[in-house]
C-alpha cells in the first residue's frame, strides 16, 4: 500500500513540476524595461522602484507560488514516506 502511494506522489511530482515549468514560460518578460535602466534617463531609482503586478500577471505569479507550494509539500511527504 505504501508503495503504490509512493508511486503516485512521484508522477503527481512529476506532473507539478511540469505545470510549474509552464506557468514560469508564461508569465510576461520584465526584460522590456530594463534596457533604458542604466541610461543616463532612469538612473537607480527605476532599478529599485516595486511595480505591483496586475492582471495577467498577478494571476500567474500567485499560480506559481501555489504550485511551488504543492511541489515543497508533496516533496516533503515523499522525504518522509522513503524514511520508513
Amino acid at each position: 500500500m505504501q508503495k503504490t502511494i509512493y508511486d503516485i506522489l512521484i508522477v503527481l511530482l512529476l506532473i507539478v513540476s511540469f505545470i510549474i515549468l509552464i506557468a514560469i514560460l508564461l508569465q510576461p518578460s520584465r526584460q522590456d524595461g530594463s534596457a533604458g535602466l542604466f541610461s543616463g534617463s532612469g538612473g537607480s531609482d527605476d532599478l529599485f522602484e516595486r511595480h505591483k503586478a496586475r492582471g495577467f500577471e498577478a494571476v500567474m505569479q500567485t499560480f506559481t507560488a501555489v504550485m511551488i507550494g504543492i511541489w515543497m509539500f508533496i516533496g516533503f511527504v515523499l522525504v518522509i514516506l522513503s524514511t520508513k
